[in-house]
This record gives C-alpha cells, sequence and structure tokens, in this order.
C-alpha cells in the first residue's frame, strides 16, 4: 500500500442525468482517491478509450446500475497499490483493464468456461467507476498485462474494441480462406477487420463513412462500400447498433453463412422473412460481453499482429467532447483519453 492510497483527490467524470450527449449528461467532479480491497489494484490511469457502450450508458440506452458511475472501460494504468490479496502485482507495473470486472465464479456458466453469461457479473464504468479519471480501483484477477512497446494510446482500445471484435469474430465463424462482411467501421471493427486479414480472409466493408471506407481499404480490405458488400459472404459482423441493418446483412450472406451481432445494444430489428434471410441455414447470434480466456487470447494474437491503432488522442479534461464526436460520426477509428 501507498501513501497516496486513499488520500488526496483525483478528477473524474460521472454521469450524472443519462440524456442526449448534447444535453450534457457528464459531470466532471472531484472525489477522494479511494483504498483498494483485498483483490483490487489503485491505478494511475494513463490512457483510456472511448467506447460506443459509454455513449450508450451516457445517453440510457443502457439504464445505470450505479449512481453517478464514472465512464470507461479500456484502461492503460500503473499500479500505484495494491490490496493484500492481489498477488503478482507491484507498484509501476502497467496494465490494462477491459469491461469485465467481475463474476461470481460459481455459476453453471462460470463452471462452463462461459463466464460472460455470469447473471451476476459486473462491467467496469457500469458497476464499478471506469477510466474516465485520474485514478481506478480495479480487481487484479480481472486485469490483464499488455504487450511491451506498445504505447499506451495504442494498448487502450484493444481491452474493449480489441477483445469484443476478437469474440464476434470467432462467434461468427468464419471459415479458413472465407468471405467476412463488416458492417459499420469505428472502434472495433477496425481492429477486426486486420485480424481476419491476417488469418487469410477477403473483408469487405460496408459503411457509409467515406473516411472510414478510405480507412477500411488502407487497412486491407477487399472493398468498402455504402450499401451492400458485392459478393455473397461466408460470415458478418454487424459492429453499427442499427437493427435494420440485420436482414440486409442476413440477404447478403450465403447458403450456411452466420452473422454475429456485436454490439451491447441495438435499435429495433425489423421482421425477417425466412426464405430471404434464414432459410439455406444461415445463422444469426449475438455477442455478449467476453471471457478473461478471450481478453488473453486476443492480446497474445495482437502482440504478434500489432495493429494499426487510428487513436484520436482528447485530453481527459474533454471527456465530453469526444463522447459528442463519437456520437456525430467525427471519430474515424477511435478516440482515447490521455492525461493533459
Amino acid at each position: 500500500m501507498t501513501a497516496l492510497a486513499g488520500s488526496g483527490t483525483t478528477c473524474a467524470w460521472v454521469v450524472e442525468h443519462p440524456a442526449p450527449i448534447a444535453a450534457g449528461p457528464l459531470l466532471r467532479v472531484e472525489r477522494e482517491i479511494p483504498e483498494p480491497g483485498p483483490y483490487d489494484l489503485l491505478l494511475g490511469v494513463r490512457a483510456c478509450g472511448v467506447c460506443r457502450t459509454d455513449l450508450h450508458l451516457a445517453e440510457g440506452d443502457l439504464p445505470p446500475r450505479r449512481p453517478r458511475c464514472t465512464p470507461g472501460h479500456e484502461i492503460v494504468g500503473d499500479v500505484l497499490a495494491a490490496g493484500p490479496s492481489a498477488e503478482g502485482y507491484a507498484p509501476g507495473d502497467r496494465v490494462g483493464a477491459a469491461w469485465l470486472a467481475g463474476t461470481c465464479g460459481r455459476c453453471r456458466w462460470c463452471r462452463a468456461g462461459r463466464e460472460n453469461l455470469c447473471p451476476t457479473s459486473r462491467y467496469t464504468g457500469w458497476d464499478v467507476h471506469g477510466g474516465f479519471a485520474g485514478h481506478a480501483v480495479v480487481d487484479a484477477r480481472y486485469v490483464y498485462r499488455l504487450p511491451e512497446g506498445l504505447p499506451d494510446e495504442d494498448a487502450a482500445p484493444l481491452l474493449c474494441a480489441g477483445i469484443i471484435g476478437y469474440r464476434a469474430l470467432e462467434r461468427a465463424e468464419l471459415p479458413p480462406g472465407g468471405r467476412l462482411g463488416v458492417y459499420g467501421f469505428g472502434a472495433s471493427a477496425h481492429l477486426t477487420a486486420q485480424l481476419a486479414v491476417a488469418r487469410g480472409a477477403e473483408v469487405h466493408v460496408v459503411t457509409r463513412s467515406a473516411k472510414a471506407r478510405q480507412l477500411a481499404l488502407e487497412l486491407g480490405a477487399a472493398s468498402a462500400g455504402p450499401d451492400s458488400p458485392p459478393r455473397l459472404l461466408d460470415s458478418a459482423i454487424l459492429f453499427a447498433p442499427v437493427g435494420t441493418l440485420v436482414p440486409k446483412a442476413l440477404e447478403a450472406l450465403d447458403r450456411g453463412g452466420t452473422l454475429a451481432i456485436a454490439g451491447i445494444h441495438l435499435t429495433e430489428t425489423p421482421p425477417l422473412d425466412y426464405e430471404r434471410h434464414l432459410f439455406q441455414e444461415r445463422t444469426v447470434r449475438s455477442v455478449a460481453a467476453n471471457t478473461r480466456a478471450d481478453g488473453r487470447a486476443f492480446l497474445a494474437e495482437a502482440a504478434r499482429l500489432r495493429p494499426t491503432v487510428r487513436a484520436v488522442r482528447y485530453s481527459m479534461g474533454h471527456a465530453d467532447r469526444a463522447l459528442a464526436d463519437l456520437a456525430s460520426g467525427g471519430v474515424t477509428g477511435v478516440a482515447v483519453l490521455v492525461p493533459p
């Protein structure tokens, strides 16, 4: 334990009242630096990615679970203090904290290695304070060692955008050398597309943003357009939280194809036509958070691949502006908060 823990104050953003981002739901506050519990680490935040889930929480698409909670679940930080049971970590270690913050470890899903489905799972920035702050307390059992030599602003997006994209790619069951459709091309998609290309896939991107289409081609996509892919697909991942894209993505699948929906929130889905959208054993699947095994597997693959991270830096004092830019489509790549 260091003298810092439990003494002094830190700046943090909180969701004061969920509302459209233009109404200013975030408030910047000063609060005491917390003391870590037995299994916890106190981190000095070096960088925190800005995820669309943070926007859903701020705007109320996801109901708040903790009053005045601090968003942010792509945290890169230095260990400042460790609880007595947080073994293996020492002050000065650089670690990453992600969306999954805790599980029961006892339910049938946890015992089966599917802890992402734990009914009492907890999440960073939703159930516990996140990384839109100078300091954060995280459970040492749910943090990750980060690849050496990877800059903080590049490492932060890997912790949710990367990990969730990895799980979505696994859920999409893309065959070796197959054709993958990617709908929406933000933070997670621009990392997942690179992973798929590195695995030998032919990637086709659908997005309305001209800048995002250009980025997709630069990162190795075979095509990038605003409406539909030029070829039938073996698999697809829907990253855009737009329910009207579900039938379009299903219709673009070849026989036996799978659509994975990666978001935690989706607008209303229109009716599906069995013949056009589902027949010939086409499958639609959701993606629910991730397991720690997903995180470790993805970070190991990312350490080898070293994906290009198109990071747009914002000062921690401008988290509200970062979310507003994300809401308006003004971020190509991923927004990352860094200390002033």
